[in-house]
């Protein structure tokens, strides 16, 4: 556990294969098996370095509500998070059900399995490291061990005076698959769980605040404390202890597991290269790539025949033939018979030294891990052991393929390879200066072809319209604008939609569970910052509301999160009644008493009170109704007691914006009489249909082809040194496929960046699975009649940009699909292989 200046930054010590933060090894502590630790510490004594065994202070988790304080510990926490719960430390009178002796034999301390953990500090964790890899006959421990550890970011709530530690762990701060983790480690709902300290580090989160232990710890809020827990050999734990009957696959007839399968239905041979690679942290980017090159056609017989004898261990280029030999062990062994998941260790400490990039446990792009490794395999293959110096002469008229062909020569001069043999293309570039329109045309090989998602130019957009005065249900509504347009205008068709009048303006803010995180106001900002799953709110309020204090009111239960949408209302506010009234005013558009006036709300019979019962339930709001009102600042921290009705407020403090909690009671009278239907969640900005095969766009893979191969003027920024102009000049620019590789490996750029944002396009690809024909799109023919390819092999990404997870579909054994998902390999209709996820796909060249 460490504290943590960020989740995404990332400083890399190469030298010791290792990537951390900058951190202070005292404020790191490591989360392993209770166990292994005690295992270690019973047989070199003290792993800290003493002789003395640690006796650890004993922690239960305990669900977040079970120490339930009053409203205020409640409210103090505006966002509920993914998961929550709380560590009470056990006093010594408590612990004596534990002696020191047992250490907790009393109880199965099988890590996992058992609910026992042991929080040790990083000096701790590598004495005893180091003593388990010596009790296993190796000399010292292997970084390749290291890469079984994984950060898992959690904030700490110090509840005083409780000796209890608050924790949150969120899935906006850790990856999909560490949340996943953390979510099955920390579960509180079937068995107890319980985690001893040997570190001594927790004992300083519960001194005071004047403690100089503890006031160099960076808050993130009054109490909240960020920390980065380091997990270790829990994550094959967590795979033993999960396993279902679904996980063992039962094909026609014959068991699978893991990837391995009897041969009683089918052969052995079938079977081989049905092994999955386990998750080492975050590395489904890397599994996804790796089964693809693992079951692609003459790499995997170069890789399990011979291929020492071609490394070049002289190259400067190369990494002295190191990646090609760990990712041929690992082809081996994932080829092996009946061999099971498999922790690709030693390929990702080997990646990890030689691309720092890869370092550590973030996510990252199967197509950036597939680009390195090629030329990497390329360069640790490289037959030429002395490349010469060759120059590119002009074309002076020759024809294009006399042009072409020497270019090629020249290049396989310089580069001879298994990957060059099977993986390398050529393409011709034509540029054409829009001065004197003088031509040139170069010949460049590639491994790989990037194609562009052409996209419709408009976008659709669905937000949540709520009035400011309960005159009016909350009410959808979808604009459409510019992909890449300004926030002006999405308001300028909101207005248009909305029947705006001259009076009236709109005020658009963002919420997250319930709260909002943030107002949209500057009219330059680029729509491309609102991702689909956001959720936006427009307020509609007179123009004059800055002449009034404006209120934000957040709903929430005694003993429960917050709920339904945030309000805003504007008015005079002098004393706590007339907060109160402003509440009632904008909450009366959600009352389900039937008298008066209704409307119809998607099919439900809605009551709209009369002025005369907007003045009864004012009355009504102080004597029958329990509600509590409390100021917050803008991260939702309870500021100071209850508001009270008839007490004068602090001018100060109503201001411009005003935050105001509003606490229901379970069991008054609003729960029955508001409908908090009306109150849900505001809508996704975009959500595809349910059980939709397809989103909103689809596209074929040959017009993304005809895309990339258009003529278009090249970017200012990419400006063309024109040989008969003597000047840079921004020319037109047109790519021709010229030669065609055996292994074709087509990139879908579905992630784009800018300044301030990465976004992913969910376009809908439609791809040639058995008859990729490229004839129309190659400038010669090169003596072949066509140029046809079949599919093998598909990398797929889902999720966001942020978090996501990769996989990999495969062909084999003829026509047979399977899914590669981490550890876990089983088949898959052809029919199904086709979504929006496909990022890589490979194919492979048909014969004649």
């Amino acid at each position: 556990m460490e504290v943590s200046p960020s989740s995404s930054e990332d400083t890399s010590d190469t030298s010791q294969q290792q990537c951390s933060f900058s951190i202070p090894d005292n404020y790191r502590l490591y989360l392993v098996p209770f166990r292994w630790w005690k295992e270690a510490e019973g047989g070199c004594g003290d792993p800290d370095g003493g002789t003395k065994k640690k006796r650890g202070v004993l922690y239960d988790a305990l669900p977040a509500s079970s120490l339930y304080a009053g409203p205020m510990k409640i409210l103090n926490s505006i966002f509920k998070s993914d998961l929550a719960f709380n560590l009470m430390k056990k006093e010594e009178d408590d612990d004596n059900y534990v002696s020191e002796n047992n250490g907790g034999e009393d109880r199965d301390i099988n890590g996992v399995s058992g609910r026992n953990y042991a929080l040790v500090s990083a000096d701790m964790w590598l004495e005893a490291l180091k003593w388990h890899s010596e009790s296993k006959g190796t000399v010292k421990a292997s970084e390749d061990d290291m890469t079984d550890v994984y950060p898992l970011q959690l904030k700490l709530s110090i509840l005083q005076d409780t000796n209890t530690l608050g924790v949150r762990i969120s899935k906006k701060d850790n990856a999909v698959e560490c949340f996943r983790r953390a979510c099955k480690i920390f579960s509180i709902e079937s068995e107890v769980l319980y985690i001893w300290d040997f570190s001594g580090q927790t004992a300083n989160f519960l001194l005071n605040d004047n403690s100089k232990n503890t006031k160099d710890f960076p808050r993130q809020a009054e109490q909240d404390i960020l920390l980065e827990l380091q997990v270790y050999g829990l994550s094959d734990l967590i795979k033993n202890k999960d396993m279902k009957k679904d996980d063992v696959n039962v094909i026609k007839g014959s068991l699978k597991m893991n990837g391995c399968m009897s041969n009683s239905m089918r052969s052995e041979k079938g079977s081989l290269g049905l092994t999955g690679l386990q998750n080492l942290g975050n590395t489904c980017f890397m599994n996804s790539s790796l089964q693809c090159l693992a079951h692609t056609p003459k790499l995997v017989d170069y890789f399990l025949g011979d291929h020492r004898k071609e490394i070049n261990h002289d190259n400067p280029l190369g990494m002295n033939g190191e990646i090609a030999m760990a990712f041929g062990d690992l082809l081996k062994t994932l080829w092996a018979p009946g061999a099971t998941a498999v922790p690709p260790r030693t390929f990702k400490s080997k990646l990890a030294h030689f691309a720092p990039q890869f370092c550590g446990f973030n996510q990252h792009d199967s197509q950036e891990l597939l680009a390195f490794l090629l030329d990497g395999l390329h360069e640790d293959l490289n037959r030429v052991k002395c490349k010469p110096y060759v120059e590119a002469k002009d074309g002076d008229g020759r024809a294009d393929e006399d042009i072409a062909d020497e270019y090629w020569q020249n290049h396989l001069s310089r580069n001879d390879s298994i990957i060059v043999d099977v993986c390398q293309g050529q393409y011709r570039s034509t540029l054409v200066c829009p001065i004197c329109r003088k031509v040139s045309v170069t010949f460049d090989p590639f491994m790989y072809l990037s194609l562009p998602l052409p996209s419709t130019s408009l976008r659709t957009m669905t937000l949540t319209l709520v009035s400011t005065d309960g005159s009016a249900h909350p009410n959808p509504v979808t604009v459409t604008v510019p992909k890449q347009g300004k926030f002006e205008d999405l308001v300028n068709d909101l207005r248009n939609k909305c029947s705006l009048g001259n009076h009236q303006t709109l005020m658009v803010a963002e919420v997250y569970n319930n709260h909002i995180i943030r107002f949209l106001g500057d009219p330059t900002d680029s729509l491309s910052l609102i991702r689909d799953d956001d959720r936006l709110v427009a307020y509609k309020l007179q123009k004059d509301f800055h002449k009034f204090s404006q209120i934000v009111f957040v709903h929430q239960q005694i003993e429960k999160q917050a709920f339904g949408l945030p309000l805003v209302a504007c008015g005079e506010i002098v004393k706590g009644h007339d907060i109160r009234d402003l509440y009632f005013k904008v909450l009366k558009a959600f009352t389900i008493r039937a008298k008066n006036s209704s409307t119809e709300n998607n099919g439900n019979t809605v009551t709209m009170p009369t002025e005369d019962e907007d003045e009864e339930t004012k009355n009504e709001s102080c004597s029958d109704y329990e509600i509590k009102f409390y100021l917050s600042d803008d991260n939702g921290n309870v500021k100071g007691c209850e508001i009270v009705m008839d007490e004068l407020l602090n001018s100060s403090e109503l201001t411009g914006r005003v935050n105001i909690v509003v606490c229901w009671s379970d069991k008054n009278k609003m729960v029955e009489e508001y409908d908090q239907r009306l109150l849900r969640s505001p809508a996704e900005i975009y959500k595809p249909a349910l059980f939709s095969k397809r989103p909103q766009e689809s596209i074929s893979l040959y017009k993304c082809l005809e895309a990339f191969l258009k003529e278009e003027p090249l970017g200012p920024e990419d400006m063309w040194y024109c040989p008969g102009c003597k000047k840079h000049r921004q020319a037109s620019k047109k790519l021709d496929l010229w030669r065609l590789p055996e292994i074709l490996v087509i990139h879908l750029k579905r992630f784009s960046y800018s300044r301030f944002l990465k976004n992913k396009l969910e376009t809908y690809v439609d791809f040639p699975i058995h008859d990729l024909d490229l004839s129309t799109f190659v400038a010669y023919s090169n003596g072949r009649s066509t140029h046809r390819y079949m599919l093998y092999a598909i990398s797929n990404h889902y999720g966001s940009m942020g978090g996501g997870h990769y996989t990999a579909f495969i062909r084999h054994d003829g026509d047979r699909w399977y899914d590669f998902d981490d550890s876990h390999v089983s088949p898959i209709d052809e029919d199904r292989i086709k979504t929006s996820a496909a990022y890589v796909l490979f194919y492979r060249r048909l014969e004649e």
